[in-house]
């Protein structure tokens, strides 16, 4: 059988998908894997040796259409189900399964403050969509396959570093899902640790402003590594710290001890951490008693309230508690 994964993006709902990916392959006899998404994020998955081939959105929809038609799939598994999703069924014209988005229940959940959502991980919501072929979810977490040539020298970082370092991702999709740059100051300053700070070229002047408070412990690595070598100085961190970001599920396909700080959005959407049937190694940090929260399933430029109490409260000796913690039983 011929299967069509689809999911455009991002980073972290591209990893969420890899165990439909790896258990389909896995457990259905003969199953031929693709999986269309965008170019931006194709070189997460080319490396995946669940993938047979990936298809790539781009801006000639009409002969990505037809390239995806001369493939003839058996089935389309929808796990973005959006209206360019619904173009590309239509045109393919074979039996398709979608992912429930849950929407109706995370508008009452962010408008109304009603929770009506399942406490389900999305990871097994996606599962859901290949239950008919009988493909169960085999437990083992999520995947992230990083090419040798991607694999960050130790020597790329400081001597001071090649020891082990913890990882802080300072940056995120949005800026209510990032602590203020004061907090992330005050955060690098108590951590009596070698830090490096991970994050996209965006990321770059915070790091830098982050960076001067201790340019020998903290070293800025935002925008210097692509995203492949972001993630294997994801792996070989000690400890991550994040944000409600792509790099926290990497970190967790990693197995990596994990500090999750949220803002705007929560864990009840469904989208923490992920490490399967293995010992969870996520802990949460979220002010969880302000009326406002969630204000948003994605986030905001800025706090829709002015005061952005739900970073703004965060309590950074308890963080660094937790991590210096960690460390320990290490």
């Amino acid at each position: 059988m011929k299967f069509l994964i689809i999911r455009f993006s991002s980073i972290g709902d591209i990893v969420l998908t890899t165990p439909v990916v790896r258990c389909l392959k896995q457990q259905v006899e003969g199953a031929e894997v693709h999986y269309l998404t965008k170019k931006t994020f194709s070189g997460i998955l080319k490396t995946n040796p669940h993938v047979d081939k990936v298809h790539e959105l781009g801006d000639d929809w009409d002969a990505m259409i037809a390239e995806l038609k001369e493939e003839q799939f058996d089935y389309v598994i929808d796990l973005h189900h959006n209206l360019r999703t619904l173009r590309v069924k239509r045109a393919l014209k074979v039996q398709s399964f979608s992912f429930d988005k849950l929407n109706v229940e995370k508008w009452l959940f962010t408008a109304l403050k009603i929770n009506k959502l399942p406490d389900v991980h999305i990871v097994d919501r996606y599962m859901a969509t290949v239950s008919a072929f009988g493909v169960n979810n085999d437990g083992r977490g999520l995947d992230y396959f990083i090419p040798g040539t991607d694999e960050v020298d130790i020597n790329d970082l400081p001597t001071s570093h090649h020891a082990g370092f913890i990882g802080i991702v300072i940056g995120a999709a949005l800026n209510t899902k990032k602590l203020p740059v004061e907090k992330l100051k005050e955060l690098c300053i108590k951590i009596k640790h070698p830090i490096v700070l991970l994050g996209g070229p965006e990321d770059k002047n915070d790091g830098d402003v982050i960076a001067a408070v201790d340019d020998v412990k903290i070293y800025n690595a935002c925008g210097k590594f692509r995203l492949n070598e972001s993630a294997d100085l994801t792996r070989k961190a000690k400890y991550i710290i994040t944000h409600d970001t792509g790099l926290m599920h990497i970190a967790s396909a990693f197995n990596k001890p994990v500090v999750s700080v949220w803002g705007n959005t929560v864990p009840a959407f469904g989208m923490s951490a992920y490490y399967g049937e293995n010992e969870n190694k996520d802990t949460r940090f979220e002010i969880d008693h302000l009326s406002c929260r969630p204000c948003s399933k994605i986030g905001y430029k800025k706090c829709p309230k002015g005061h952005f109490k739900c970073m703004n409260d965060q309590n950074i000796d308890m963080i660094v508690e937790r991590v210096e913690k960690g460390l320990r039983r290490r």
